[in-house]
């Protein structure tokens, strides 16, 4: 499974978002740091989810950092856009 698909699932199943978009965006990032040849370094996810309603901008960014569990230290950049 690649990391795309494993961020998408594990955020599905945690979140049952109303819109996901997970977008692998290291290719624009080639010769910085973090960067790693076949990519899946550096990733950009949109989400929406009635389980954010009520949460604070960090308490967001916790839950899906949460959620993520391990998938986080395996990769170098993960810009989150995350609303109710």
């Amino acid at each position: 499974m690649s990391m795309t698909e494993e961020i998408r699932n594990r955020l599905e199943t945690a979140f049952s978002p109303t819109e996901l978009e997970v977008v692998d965006d290291s290719e624009s990032h080639r010769g910085h740091a973090g960067y790693q040849e076949g990519g899946e370094s550096h990733f950009n996810v949109r989400i929406r989810a009635a389980a954010f309603e009520g949460k604070s901008r960090v308490a967001r960014h916790r839950a899906v950092h949460a959620a993520l569990g391990d998938v986080v230290p395996r990769i170098h950049a993960l810009a989150l856009d995350i609303d109710v």
